[in-house]
């Protein structure tokens, strides 16, 4: 027995000094000291000696015994300072190595809109225009058919700025970005072609409608323009925006600086219609995407444009609900509040 317990004392010894991980550690445990292991099997045959030989033999192997569990303590721990300290290393910085890089961002929803609408839109012709965000009340409203008696102004409550010397009426953060249009008309003068980006305000705040937000308006002023023009130009941007032909149609409307004026809807381009509980249109079939109609003559005027000569289309769309559309975003807060985990927006290439 004194034999055999030597044997395996060497034995196991050996095996656990050459153990360099834990699972190894842990195999070597069970084939010893486990239920089948074999210091537990010498321990069994006990039974059958004689009291004399069963003490003596008793106390070689519960020796052996607790040698190997204080052995397989100290090990484990020997490897587990090893690996903290292995894992301490890896995390230190070293500034020598060459960058590993960071994961390429993409634009922000609104973004990814405007330059889509911007790149179609360029792509048939037309022009982009800026204008100021803090803008003058003729350019807001009086060149625009919205004189200060007319309802209209009701619709577009905005923020106003203190009246200076210069200007005696006070400035306001533009409510829509058609005083660029003026701007380009008086500059550019006619035949014109542009689309006038940017953001706009009022006082609006909602799940679908925000103090800030981004809107893009067309202008075309040129010789015997038709009502079919402007049909087909703003079908031209929607298939191509949506990425599908889509079926179209039309609302009566009203807006002071066209007449006549419409509104666009087009067939929802997620289900046809055929679903009633598509996220995209409710159902319904149809989303609005932006109103429009034939610039009014007086806004014409404003511009230093002669009516007589020449007329034109003009439309507008928020580009925040654009990318709602697109893009399946239920509440425009979202975009605005910075968290990538409260959308599904992935991004372009």
């Amino acid at each position: 027995m004194l034999t055999k317990v030597n044997k395996l004392r060497e034995y196991f010894i050996s095996l656990i000094d050459e153990a360099e991980t834990g699972d190894e550690l842990q195999t070597l445990k069970v084939s010893s000291l486990g239920k089948k292991g074999e210091v537990t099997a010498l321990l069994k045959t006990l039974g059958g000696m004689s009291p004399e030989e069963r003490k003596a033999a008793g106390e070689s192997v519960n020796s052996l015994k607790n040698e190997l569990e204080e052995r397989f303590e100290i090990k484990s721990k020997q490897l587990k300072d090893r690996q903290n300290s292995i894992t301490e290393q890896s995390d230190t910085l070293d500034v020598t190595l060459p960058a590993s890089g960071r994961r390429a961002g993409v634009f922000h929803p609104v973004a990814e809109t405007y330059h889509e609408i911007i790149d179609i839109m360029v792509g048939i012709g037309f022009s982009v225009a800026l204008g100021p965000e803090i803008e003058e009340d003729f350019y807001n409203f009086e060149a625009l058919n919205i004189p200060k008696s007319h309802p209209a102004r009701d619709m577009q409550d905005t923020f106003y700025f203190p009246p200076t010397a210069e200007h005696p009426e006070g400035k306001l953060l533009r409510t829509h970005t058609s005083p660029v249009q003026i701007r380009s008309m008086l500059k550019y003068g006619a035949p014109l072609r542009v689309v006038c980006p940017g953001k706009v305000y009022r006082r609006d705040n909602d799940p679908t409608h925000s103090p800030m937000f981004n809107q893009l308006e067309g202008l075309l002023v040129d010789e015997d323009v038709a009502f079919a023009d402007m049909k087909g130009c703003l079908q031209v941007l929607m298939n191509n925006f949506f990425g599908k032909t889509l079926r179209n149609r039309y609302r009566a409307s009203y807006f002071p600086f066209t007449e006549p004026s419409m509104e666009m809807d087009v067939e929802c381009f997620e289900c046809g219609g055929r679903n009633p509980d598509c996220r995209i249109c409710k159902g319904t079939g149809w989303l609005e995407v932006c109103g429009m109609g034939m610039v009014h003559p007086d806004v014409l005027r404003a511009g230093g444009i002669d009516p007589s000569e020449y007329n034109g289309f003009a439309w507008g769309m928020g580009l925040d609900r654009m990318a709602m559309l697109k893009y399946g975003i239920s509440d425009l807060r979202i975009m605005f509040d910075g968290s990538l985990q409260n959308s599904n927006f992935t991004g372009g290439e």
